[in-house]
């Protein structure tokens, strides 16, 4: 009873921070809840017992394509998308 919980607590706030990450119009803001959102879906793999699959995400997605688009923002000066 008490994992159902957790693991739905869980996904509310991975869609929560998928939701924020695509409405948010500041390119800064929309990169930090993209990097939220993979750090929690991480977490919920590793609550599932998928810890290499966990590892894998987060060396693979948060330590290249979140970089990747910190420096795209960073070179566009994080504007706002109208």
């Amino acid at each position: 009873m008490i994992y159902t919980l957790i693991f739905s607590l869980i996904a509310i706030f991975l869609i929560a921070f998928s939701v924020m990450s695509v409405r948010e119009k500041n390119l800064t803001h929309s990169v930090i809840y993209l990097f939220l959102f993979l750090i929690i879906l991480a977490s919920e793999f590793l609550f599932i017992g998928a810890s290499f699959i966990a590892a894998v995400e987060v060396l693979v997605y948060i330590g290249a394509v979140v970089t990747i688009l910190a420096f795209t923002v960073m070179l566009t000066g994080g504007k706002e998308i109208e």
